[in-house]
């Protein structure tokens, strides 16, 4: 069963999502409970798993942006999708890992789209990983556990999630072919999970364990084009 909670202080947007989600599992013959909040608090306060969530970021008290902080401190590794009237918060988002970002009126056709590429992230995980040679050993480690790639003097060194960083001989030109669209090579040097893109401020890529990546000059149009596609899924 997947686990999904809306959190929206306006009951006919959450009625509205509601439907539309329903309607979707059922096509895919996917069981579901859908429980709904109408306060950033109320959801803290609750119990149960959460495997997606859906927030409304302008609520009153607290709000879906400082709820999302507080969630994630948590331990929340749910598919966070916020759901806002304010297009300039797509950037900050990235700071409590949004899967996605839809802005209101939130259309029907925009919504299962994002829930089509959620569903297929879902179905996929357990074979989304990336199998590291080093020597006669070999290593498993899932995509979404790597923060950037970085390499120097011909070798790659993976930055974790856990801190651990892990190294072995390739080029890093086949390890872009090895990687999704979630990855972008920023620099000739390095490659980013956008899953863990904190922000982007003058040329320098913020990542969510506190490294600071260099965007280079020729790739920052780009970058701009991409991380903009990402989120908001145009």
């Amino acid at each position: 069963m997947i686990h999904i909670a809306i959190c929206d202080d306006e009951k006919y947007m959450s009625d509205h999502i509601k439907t539309i989600v329903s309607d979707f599992f059922r096509k895919k013959n996917r069981e579901i409970s859908i429980r709904t909040f109408f306060s950033g608090e109320e959801l803290l306060n609750c119990d149960g798993q959460i495997d997606i969530l859906f927030l409304d970021i302008q609520m009153k008290d607290m709000d879906g942006m400082e709820t999302a902080r507080r969630l994630r401190a948590d331990r929340f590794q749910g598919f966070l999708i916020f759901i806002t009237v304010l297009r300039e918060m797509v950037f900050q988002s990235f700071e409590v890992q949004a899967y996605d970002y839809l802005v209101k009126p939130v259309e029907e056709k925009q919504l299962e789209k994002t829930l089509e590429r959620l569903f297929a992230s879902m179905h996929s995980a357990g074979e989304d990983s990336l199998l590291v040679q080093k020597g006669y050993e070999g290593r498993i480690i899932p995509k979404g556990e790597i923060i950037f790639c970085e390499i120097i003097d011909r070798k790659i060194y993976l930055n974790l999630v856990s801190g651990e960083v892990v190294d072995y001989y390739e080029r890093i030109e086949n390890l872009e072919t090895k990687l999704d669209d979630h990855f972008f090579r920023c620099h000739r040097s390095y490659l980013i999970n956008l899953r863990h893109l904190k922000g982007y401020k003058n040329g320098t890529a913020y990542m969510d364990n506190g490294r600071e990546i260099p965007v280079s000059r020729l790739r920052s149009k780009d970058f701009s084009s991409v991380v903009l596609q990402y989120m908001k899924n145009i």
